[in-house]
């Protein structure tokens, strides 16, 4: 039987985390080809060996710099032909500090990966994509609402959708679809790293309050947002095009 992304060129950033790898996994599950791009090495490798032998290859780079995501997506376009899949994924979190406590460096370096990140895989991606394909960014529930704290994070998660919302209409003549994914907290590393911080400027387990206030009372599985992006990347969302897609639990609500 036929996957839903059969054929299909697929390029994952931040591939070695949880969202980029279930996510990975779900493309070349249904039949794609998948470039999976991160700056960890062991990570990439041990992606790579849960992936279907030919169906996936990986490279390091990092996406703030504009060499390093020209070439991979001209190692991809080398390998593979046009690309028909643009998942935005790679981010960091930096740290938890009042504004006026926020290192620049930091900021800067949150920026840098989030915002400029996506920018560049547009910038460079475009022009090596098929009409009609597909481009996701990972922004967060935190792209539409905030928090104290974590200016930068908050910062460049909204920006997120303001440069989707742009590359969408500029894109659209193509029949190029841009569109965000913006999940709640996933249980994985990641989240895990944020909420240690988080505990220590709240004083109280983060992981438990941030349930509380998740209407659907727990953490999301990465495989779950995973669906979600599969969503966004496939023929069935084909008139969904500068869209958020909440993936939150109902957090933002």
């Amino acid at each position: 039987m036929m996957g839903i992304l059969d054929g299909k060129t697929c390029i994952v950033t931040g591939a070695a985390g949880s969202l980029g790898l279930a996510s990975a996994c779900r493309f070349a599950d249904e039949g794609a080809r998948v470039m999976l791009v991160d700056l960890d090495r062991a990570g990439l490798d041990a992606a790579l060996k849960t992936l279907p032998e030919g169906r996936a290859t990986a490279m390091l780079a990092d996406v703030s710099d504009a060499r390093e995501t020209a070439a991979y997506v001209s190692a991809t376009v080398a390998r593979w032909g046009p690309i028909d899949v643009l998942f935005s994924n790679a981010g960091v979190s930096g740290v938890i500090r009042p504004v006026t406590d926020y290192p620049e460096d930091v900021f800067d370096a949150v920026m840098a990966v989030n915002l400029k990140g996506s920018f560049l895989a547009c910038k460079y991606g475009l022009p090596g994509m098929r009409d009609g394909g597909s481009i996701i960014m990972t922004s967060s529930v935190v792209g539409v609402t905030s928090d104290p704290g974590i200016v930068a994070y908050a910062a460049s998660k909204h920006g997120l959708i303001g440069l989707m919302r742009t590359v969408a209409k500029e894109a659209a003549p193509r029949r190029i679809r841009v569109n965000v994914v913006a999940p709640g907290p996933i249980d994985n590393e990641f989240q895990h790293n944020v909420e240690s911080g988080l505990t220590l400027a709240l004083g109280t387990d983060a992981g438990k309050f941030l349930d509380s206030v998740i209407p659907l009372g727990r953490h999301a599985r990465a495989e779950e947002v995973a669906e979600s992006v599969l969503f966004l990347a496939s023929d069935r969302s084909a008139f969904t095009t500068g869209s958020v897609l909440m993936a939150d639990g109902g957090m933002h609500v």
